[in-house]
């Protein structure tokens, strides 16, 4: 596939995981696509914790589940029925999950560009993760971001240090297939905004 396709195909998977066992070359490739990933000062923040036990998935699941349950009571109507119907995860069927996180201190306290503007360090990890995440999906792989979860439980299940921030949990390995069209938008919870209602041209200007 060239960069456009994969783009294009790239889901955020759940219910397609095949769980097979993953070939560690392919692992290691998307994996170096990953680190290839810009950095604000060069400082490479993010760290990658692969994840294939199975009692550690299991306790982070059991946690998922409850966060869904505590976002579910706040819902009502035809969105909490649109709700009760989404997964929103594929923890235990996928092959493996991989933890992307958070490092402020590397290369700190002289990094440069984020003097001003603090956030580029996390900016810097999201560019990992797509990196990581059409690699992924040029492989044949699906990956999915796990996100009903409380940062402290999750630094505490993995032994990540206090000051380093768990970003992304992502479910990760081969598929059956690639959905196409997002889940979200198959099951009604939101629509995809055509390009003309976001981009601007010289000024930003408030589109009623």
């Amino acid at each position: 596939m060239d960069l456009y396709e994969v783009i294009k195909r790239r889901r955020d998977v759940r219910a397609e995981f095949t769980g097979a066992e993953v070939d560690p070359e392919v692992l290691r490739r998307v994996l170096a696509a990953a680190h290839a990933a810009p950095s604000v000062g060069l400082s490479q923040p993010w760290d990658f914790v692969v994840v294939r036990d199975d009692v550690t998935r299991r306790a982070f699941r059991k946690h998922v589940a409850e966060q869904r349950e505590v976002f579910a009571a706040e819902l009502s109507g035809e969105r909490a029925e649109t709700f009760a119907r989404i997964k929103i995860e594929g923890i235990l069927e996928s092959s493996l999950s991989i933890v992307v996180t958070y490092d402020p201190a590397r290369a700190a306290p002289a990094v440069l560009g984020r003097h001003t503007i603090a956030e580029t360090g996390l900016y810097s990890v999201c560019l990992a993760i797509q990196n990581l995440w059409l690699a992924a999906t040029a492989e044949g792989w699906g990956v999915g971001w796990v996100s009903f979860y409380e940062e402290d439980f999750l630094r505490d299940l993995l032994d990540i240090p206090p000051a380093v921030r768990p970003v992304a949990w992502l479910c990760v390995g081969p598929v059956q297939r690639l959905q196409d069209t997002p889940d979200l938008e198959r099951r009604g919870w939101r629509t995809r905004l055509p390009l003309d209602s976001v981009v601007h041209y010289e000024s930003y200007q408030v589109i009623r």
